[in-house]
């Protein structure tokens, strides 16, 4: 894919934002010709207790976070340094539900659409043994970005599958212009029909 990207992942204290439920970290890579060329990382302090269990998965502590800055100034960080760049996540429905409730606590509204990663690798990658980030990572020999559960690890991850979904699609499937319009039209083609919709992106 050779347009900019933003891959982005956050880490939160549970799955479903409000007021007990919030972020705690941000990454975002930008991509350019299907290389990393920009990052922006931040803890987030949102003024919610860490649970233990999500402490012991992530690393984060919440000592880490008495220190981090406020949400509400990452949240604005985060959104200039995105602009209205397409957007990219792995499972992107629980990192979109975080990004808009964040965005909306500082009265900002996303523009853009995301692609999923999970749901392109389920359809590109059907031999894979599951399609959790670190297997994919591993299944198709990318590189080890570093630990799981941090968000700038999870999130280089992630931009290097969506590079590598993106050759998929150009050498293993002749699509000549891969672009983010075709990876959100792509993961929404039910698994047995997405020959055929390959076929169409290639112009048959």
């Amino acid at each position: 894919m050779h347009e900019r990207i933003a891959v982005i992942d956050f880490e939160t204290t549970g799955i479903s934002p409000g007021a007990g439920c919030r972020a705690t970290e941000i990454a975002v890579v930008i991509m350019e010709q299907g290389r990393i060329v920009e990052r922006y990382q931040s803890l987030m302090n949102a003024g919610v207790r860490i649970p233990s269990f999500i402490e012991s998965l992530t690393g984060i502590s919440n000592s880490m976070l008495r220190t981090a800055p406020s949400a509400d100034r990452v949240m604005n960080e985060v959104a200039e340094f995105v602009g209205v760049t397409p957007l990219v996540a792995h499972n992107a429905s629980f990192d979109q539900k975080f990004w808009d409730y964040e965005l909306s606590r500082i009265k900002r509204l996303r523009e853009q659409s995301f692609a999923c990663s999970l749901l392109l690798a389920r359809r590109l990658m059907p031999g894979a043994p599951n399609h959790k980030l670190g297997t994919l990572t591993t299944w198709a020999g990318l590189p080890n970005t570093g630990k799981a559960h941090r968000a700038m690890a999870d999130a280089e991850m992630a931009a290097n599958l969506t590079a590598h979904l993106s050759n998929e699609l150009r050498h293993t499937h002749g699509v000549s212009s891969v672009s983010h319009q075709m990876m959100c039209s792509l993961q929404k083609v039910p698994a047995k029909k997405v020959s055929e919709a390959i076929k169409r992106h290639r112009g048959f």
